[in-house]
């Protein structure tokens, strides 16, 4: 090997071996140094112009060391040596280049052919490859994968108003605060005032009673006995419809969940939200200590079935606290938890996650990601028949650009759920022409074909979602196509028109499915509430687990209206949160699972 290749090798710190003149190549030492240059492997496809240069130094060597040659003759060799090796470091880059491409061409073409068995796209003659075929290839359920670090809503804080500031606030909170909690991802139990707990009593394990495909796995939580016996007492405390015995129930076994969840209601009630949001963050916090070791909440993978008894307080745990996180406008990390929330039981959806989920991705901005989670779940949940995904699809398309989309969507919004228009034109104080005031098909038409329940889905999206509306760019942009949907009407040639008006008639009759009841239930909007006769059956309405299923799985005996006492307590207090515990009393019929759409779409 020739030295002017070791030194590109192994850098400048080469030094020949001492002894005869013709000393070979390999009789070299190398210093130790540690500036000295990376091996790059590349620099082995140049042997072939190496050999050369081998040649030419052998040639050099032997020049030197005659003794008959004089001084100029030597000078002029090293002239023409120096241009001949600029010559042949050209010629040897060339061949590097050629002999790189070569083996490039060699490894696209193994490419192919391996694409080729696994029956793969060939990857075409754009370097864009990858993106647009890998999102083909997303699957319903990754659409649901989670992401970690948006699941801390300080990281969120920090985005919107700078990391000194939130990281001042959090010192002085945290100041004397125990440090040895449990790490966790759902929430940050530094910024509590718990303390540590070893043992609360709740556990997870492998649900085998449930077949699975693929990689899902269900699971499901324990109780332990010690557990039960809070449980049971918990139980009798409801029962007494005296809130302070919960209250002391929370004070002894500060992690019991159902009771952390009660506490909270009652402090929501009394507008104490910082508190009502510290018990959901605490039984968050003991709910995810409990955790499986195969239970990973980013996979999308892991279900819990929700009819058993012990397992609805995760679900309403998290819905309650992705509701708080949202108070505080950390809509990416309640986007999150939306996710979360929906891939534990997807195909039920058992607290109608899909009816809040736009929102949040439309106030994160997440706009790519709604249009991908509404393609791939159309098929099997009918999204577009719910008001709230028609008209925030065409809101996500307005967003991204897609004007010609979005005004396709906007309009079949609007065809299809009309009433929506005068609810937003109510709410956001829009000032609009007389002639779509007074327009048949916005007012009276709409009102006709309008059932209760699909009115009740409207007003839950515009209650929710009305600030979306409001702002200058959206404004011009709908009263464009609500003029020219009326113009659609008045032709009296559209069938779409038709076509909605026939549909509206015939699908939205039955009564709401229970997960929508649990969510207006849970999202507790002032202006949109569940009638008596919606609601009403055997079991009492318990605000830590609104409207079981029919088919619920139970561990623990639920109370009855004949097995709670008579209320004899003139007590204010006790009066007012009676209302927590105690079923609706009324006349009508249980409430069942009816379908809302007839065919077959009876999950909302």
């Amino acid at each position: 090997m020739s030295t002017r290749y070791m030194k590109k090798v192994y850098g400048d710190d080469v030094i020949l071996a001492k002894g005869d003149d013709d000393a070979s190549d390999t009789e070299v030492s190398v210093r130790s140094n540690a500036k000295s240059k990376s091996f790059n492997v590349f620099d082995v496809l140049n042997q072939n112009s190496d050999k050369d240069e081998d040649t030419s130094d052998k040639q050099e060597d032997e020049d030197l060391t005659t003794n008959n040659v004089d001084c100029n003759d030597t000078k002029r060799k090293k002239k023409k040596k120096h241009k001949r090796s600029e010559n042949e470091k050209v010629k040897g880059q060339q061949e590097h280049e050629t002999e790189y491409n070569k083996n490039v061409d060699e490894i696209e073409q193994s490419l192919r052919e391996v694409n080729k068995l696994l029956g793969e796209p060939l990857p075409g003659c754009s370097n864009q490859i990858s993106e647009a075929q890998w999102v083909d290839r997303i699957t319903k359920e990754n659409i649901l994968t989670v992401q970690r670090k948006h699941l801390n809503p300080y990281n969120e804080l920090k985005r919107i108003f700078g990391s000194k500031t939130i990281e001042a606030g959090q010192s002085k909170k945290n100041k004397g605060r125990p440090g040895n909690l449990k790490k966790t991802w759902l929430i940050c139990p530094q910024d509590t005032t718990w303390v540590p707990t070893n043992k609360s009593g709740l556990s997870m394990s492998l649900d085998d009673s449930i077949k699975t495909t693929g990689n899902v796995q269900y699971f499901v939580y324990e109780h332990s006995a010690s557990y039960k016996e809070i449980q049971h007492k918990f139980l009798q405390a409801v029962e007494s419809l005296n809130p302070e015995n919960i209250i002391n129930i929370v004070n002894a076994h500060s992690f019991h969940i159902d009771s952390l969840l009660q506490v909270s209601e009652m402090c929501k009630i009394n507008d104490d939200l910082a508190y009502a949001a510290e018990f959901i963050k605490r039984a968050l916090y003991c709910l995810e200590c409990a955790f499986h070791p195969f239970f990973n909440i980013t996979t999308a993978q892991c279900r819990l079935d929700y009819r058993k008894q012990q397992n609805r307080a995760f679900f309403i745990t998290l819905f309650k606290h992705l509701g708080f996180i949202g108070g505080r406008a950390c809509y990416r990390t309640s986007l999150e938890f939306c996710k979360l929330l929906l891939s534990l039981d997807p195909e039920n959806d058992p607290l109608a996650v899909v009816l809040s989920i736009d929102f949040y991705a439309l106030k994160a901005k997440e706009y790519e990601w709604f249009i991908k989670f509404c393609n791939l779940w159309e098929d099997s949940r009918n999204l577009t028949q719910l008001p709230n995904i028609a008209y925030s699809l065409s809101l996500a398309h307005f967003r991204l650009g897609n004007k010609t989309n979005a005004d396709m969507l906007l309009q079949n919004a609007l065809i299809m759920f009309p009433s929506v228009l005068m609810l937003l034109i109510d709410k956001c104080s829009i000032q609009t022409d007389a002639k779509v005031i007074h327009h048949d098909f916005f007012n009276s038409k709409a009102q006709g074909s309008t059932s209760p329940a699909l009115e009740k889905l409207q007003k839950l999206y515009v209650m929710r979602s009305f600030h979306l509306w409001k702002e200058a760019d959206i404004l011009p942009w709908l009263e464009e196509n609500v003029h020219a949907v009326l113009n659609r009407v008045e032709s009296d040639k559209d069938e779409y028109v038709k076509f909605c008006q026939v549909k509206r008639s015939k699908r939205y009759r039955g009564k709401l499915p229970r997960n929508i009841l649990r969510h207006i239930i849970l999202s507790d909007l002032p202006e949109v509430i569940v009638n008596v006769q919606e609601i009403q059956g055997e079991d009492p309405m318990l605000s830590h687990d609104p409207l079981p299923p029919i088919d619920s799985i139970d561990i623990y005996k639920r109370p009855t209206a004949n097995e709670r006492p008579v209320e004899s307590s003139s007590n204010f207090f006790s009066l007012f949160f009676s209302s927590l515990f105690t079923d609706i009393n009324g006349t009508t019929a249980a409430l069942n699972d009816l379908n809302l759409f007839e065919d077959n779409d009876d999950h909302a």
